[in-house]
């Protein structure tokens, strides 16, 4: 695909199967784009009726087109479109862009995949269904049914949302922002995003990727194809559905706890890309991104005329990682000759509101100038001594004079004299703002850009894992028609794959367990064996710290009576006894296959309360040490395993040879859909983990549990 897309966005001549005469159909609508747009290829109106249309011959059919057509749009009823799009495949068209909508999206499934198949197998790609279009600046070709006078530019747009995607369009315009490519998606019945970023990665007009998705197709490609983009250049999307009620609770904490918009926010972070919330705001950091030099360091200083405005700032660079240059010695020698002497040379740099143009060009002046100020947040409030024309003159200048090596951004607020600087200087290109919050953020996305993770190495897999013996387990649970591993299963697998189970056996009877607690050792747990319980101390099925004999009899008879209470139907097929591990602290690992991603692990803070406090991160596996720990880096609850109240540190690299494993054998065994390990008991540096309860689920749980 990444070979011939640019046919896609750069062909030389395109085909309108269903162009019309009546400028009120958008097959009228969108040859008049085309034309108008200046695109310098041929444009082959279809139309069974023949004649003209906007003055160009048209033909019956694509078959008696006498060239070769590198891309045709489908501007036909739904009944018919799939006709043509066979013509076309038969014809060698090599894509084909559905506009018409009628299919998935309403139902009409069986008939968008018959579509898409019989084009795949004549080597024909499909763009759509139910799109609007696509835009390529590249050889000015407007074949969209949205607004026709689009600026060239060098901000790409994806979107799944035509209505919004046409909105987005005449937004830009409104916005002075420049695109390189808008392209709609619609259905993503064959070509999604990651087709599409083949071609952008390397289309030098492109300086910064818009995304808006509402569903994820083919995730695993996604990821890899984002994690090729983001380092060349700056990635935003907009994920619409937040709420958990599309995602997909398997029978574990690891499922319930991967919310679909959890997981894609994490994956996103995993890949450098950045998550905005609104059109707007996505527009906003689109074009900063695209156009404004990448920060030489760290040191950002504020400018203002205003203290109040300056600690609004300041307040908005903590949120949005947004460092402030704090080196009073530094600021006091840059600062002292610009800033009035009645102004502080602090951070926020106050020329107070007696502050002229004058003062803020030598502020400014000198900001630039230090090798130690890295990027500039220049601020100011009307007031009388701030004339509109001269600082409008001098702000612009600034900008130009920052625009090779130093990101700046501005705010300035007030009535009418403000408004008219900021709406003059805004399509000049500059990047001044209304509000101080979103001048700081579009700074502040800048710099979470430079602060992606760096580039994957090589996926680190375990190659101490046992797989054979791993696969043997599972066969076996298969054989069984089980959902899930028992308790004897889950301990071989866990050693399989390299994580430490504490001692334990299955008891069979009362007397076996007393044997196997002497043979282990008090303190010992005892726990329900049953292919129908799968979360034990829901139903009384655990029983911890038993010191001795006694006590372990009394406890082997409660949870059998309060199992057979709980779950009546449930065959136990025995206890299991285990060593009562030392404390440590506790931490969850697991391993689920998302519907969007594939292979994810997650990590966080483990335990009883895990579904409660939902301290835990995700990550798209495959991936490296580095990443697994800055995803247990993510977690709130990370500084315990550094060592809190005179503690140790914790053995934060075992946690993540945990990651690492659980992610391996979850990814090389397809019937698995759950692992987790919850707790797994973190002790001090050196000393390891122990996988206290371990619970893994397949794919098809057929006659699993209740849980």
């Amino acid at each position: 695909m990444a070979e011939d897309i640019r046919r896609l966005f750069e062909p030389r001549a395109v085909a309108i199967v269903g162009a019309s005469r009546n400028p009120a159909k958008i097959g009228h609508k969108l040859v008049d784009n085309i034309l108008a747009s200046g695109y310098k290829g041929s444009v082959y109106p279809v139309n069974p009726s023949g004649g003209t249309v906007l003055d160009l011959p048209a033909v019956p059919s694509i078959d008696a087109i006498d060239d070769d057509v590198d891309l045709a749009c489908i501007a036909i009823p739904a009944k018919f479109a799939g006709e043509a799009v066979r013509a076309c495949a038969d014809r060698g068209v090599p894509y084909v862009a559905v506009i018409t909508s009628g299919f998935a999206e309403v139902g009409a499934l069986a008939e968008e995949r018959e579509m898409v198949a019989y084009a795949a197998e004549r080597g024909t790609r499909i763009l759509g269904p139910n799109i609007f279009g696509i835009y390529s600046a590249a050889c000015s070709m407007n074949a969209t049914f949205g607004p026709r006078d689009i600026q060239a530019g060098n901000i790409a747009i994806i979107t799944q949302s035509g209505a919004l995607g046409i909105a987005m369009m005449g937004k830009t315009r409104a916005e002075n922002i420049g695109v390189s490519a808008v392209v709609s998606v619609g259905n993503k019945a064959d070509i999604a995003e990651a087709d599409l970023l083949s071609y952008l990665a390397d289309d030098p007009a492109t300086k910064a990727i818009l995304m808006y998705v509402e569903g994820i197709q083919d995730g695993e490609r996604l990821v890899r194809e984002l994690r090729e983009v983001t380092p060349r250049k700056p990635v935003l999307v907009i994920k619409s559905g937040r709420s958990r009620r599309g995602a997909l609770a398997a029978a574990s904490h690891t499922g319930s706890l991967a919310g679909a918009d959890e997981v894609f926010s994490d994956v996103m972070r995993q890949c450098g890309v950045l998550r905005v919330d609104t059109i707007a705001e996505a527009l906003n950091l689109s074009k900063f991104l695209a156009t404004s030099p990448r920060p030489r360091g760290s040191n950002a200083v504020i400018i203002t005329n205003g203290g109040g405005i300056g600690v609004m700032a300041a307040d908005a660079a903590e949120r949005f990682g947004v460092g402030l240059y704090d080196d009073l010695a530094t600021l006091n020698e840059t600062f002292s000759d610009a800033v009035p002497a009645f102004g502080s040379t602090r951070n926020p740099v106050d020329i107070t509101g007696q502050g002229t143009v004058d003062d803020y060009r030598r502020s400014l002046d000198a900001a630039l100038a230090s090798e130690d100020i890295h990027s500039v947040i220049c601020l100011g409030c009307e007031t009388a001594l701030l004339e509109p024309e001269p600082l409008t003159r001098t702000l612009e200048s600034v900008a130009q004079r920052a625009a090779s090596d130093t990101p700046v951004v501005m705010s300035f607020l007030g009535g009418a004299a403000m408004d008219v600087v900021v709406e003059e200087l805004r399509p000049r290109g500059v990047p001044i703002y209304g509000d101080v919050y979103e001048a700081v953020s579009a700074l502040g996305a800048l710099y979470a850009y430079e602060r992606r993770p760096a580039t994957m190495t090589a996926p680190e897999t375990p190659a101490d894992i046992d797989g054979a013996a791993i696969r043997e387990v599972v066969d076996s649970a298969r054989a069984e028609e089980r959902g899930f591993l028992l308790a004897h299963e889950t301990r071989a697998l866990a050693i399989a794959a390299g994580i430490r189970p504490p001692a334990s056996a299955v008891a069979s009877s009362m007397q076996d367990a007393v044997r196997h607690a002497e043979a282990i050792g008090y303190p010992v747990v005892l726990k329900v064996v049953s292919r129908h319980i799968l979360h034990k101390s829901d139903v009384g099925g655990i029983a911890l710290d038993l010191e001795d004999r006694g006590e372990l009899i009394a406890a082997y008879e409660a949870i059998l009576h309060r199992c057979r209470q709980a779950v009546p139907h449930a065959v136990i097929d025995g206890i299991e006894v285990s060593e009562m591990v030392r404390s440590g602290t506790e931490t969850i690992v697991g391993a689920r296959r998302d519907p969007s991603f594939g292979p994810v692990v997650m990590c966080g803070l483990g335990g009883v309360y895990v579904e409660v406090m939902k301290d835990v991160a995700f990550r798209a596996y495959p991936l490296d040490r580095a990443e697994a720990l800055t995803m247990i880096k993510e977690v709130r609850s990370y500084p315990l395993l550094l060592g809190v109240r005179g503690e140790s540190r914790k053995d934060v690299e075992a946690v993540v040879d945990a990651v690492l494993r659980v992610g391996a054998v979850l990814a090389a065994n397809p019937d698995i859909s759950d692992i987790e390990i919850n707790p797994l008991v973190v002790y001090d540096e050196g000393e390891g983990t122990r996988a206290v309860d371990v619970r893994v689920i397949l794919d098809d749980p057929g006659s699993g549990g209740d849980a």
